[in-house]
């Protein structure tokens, strides 16, 4: 695996923060979801519960900013769904290749 490129690092980091803010308000209408389902109060506040903590240790919420494991970072953001192929249009063709081989291979 290559190191990400000084150009495709500051895309990554100045991207993240709209993903991050983006996956966010996505998991903001999940659990809107939840909270006006009919299930009883109780298991609602439980289920919501475990899904808060599960979901704040996603890199989708809280990322280390670390060049040597940007590549993985990204690779990670495709196949958990936070981001898509789509969304790496502006980096270059090595880092987008590399993603999607990354990405077939660890699914």
């Amino acid at each position: 695996m290559t190191e990400i490129s000084k150009s495709d690092w500051k895309l990554f980091r100045q991207k993240m923060p709209d993903w991050q803010e983006r996956y966010m308000e996505r998991l903001d209408k999940e659990y809107i979801e939840l909270l006006s389902s009919d299930k009883p109060a109780s298991a609602k506040f439980w289920e919501l519960d475990e899904r808060i903590k599960s979901d704040k240790k996603s890199k989708g919420v809280i990322i280390e900013y670390r060049k040597n494991q940007a590549v993985w970072d990204i690779m990670t953001l495709v196949n958990d769904g936070i981001i898509s192929m789509e969304d790496l249009s502006d980096f270059s063709d090595e880092l987008k290749e590399e993603i999607e081989f990354l990405a077939k291979r660890f699914r």
